[in-house]
């Protein structure tokens, strides 16, 4: 059985993008981002989740240079 949403989780854990950090993104708790991703998401949503871990990364990788 795999879990809902493993392509968001492996997104974070590729990116290396904690969930706090995608909540202060959202104005949410970091519980609650790891709440939502108990269920499969909307394609929209995680499309959205997706869009901010891109973003967290690179802004990651521009400051370690």
């Amino acid at each position: 059985m795999t879990k809902a949403n493993a392509d968001v989780r492996a997104a974070m854990k590729a990116h290396r993008v904690p969930a706090w950090a995608i909540g202060t993104v959202l104005g949410i708790h970091e519980n609650t981002v790891l709440r939502r991703l108990r269920t499969e998401l909307p394609e929209p949503a995680k499309q959205e989740l997706l869009s901010i871990i891109d973003k967290l990364s690179e802004q990651t990788t521009t400051n370690q240079n």
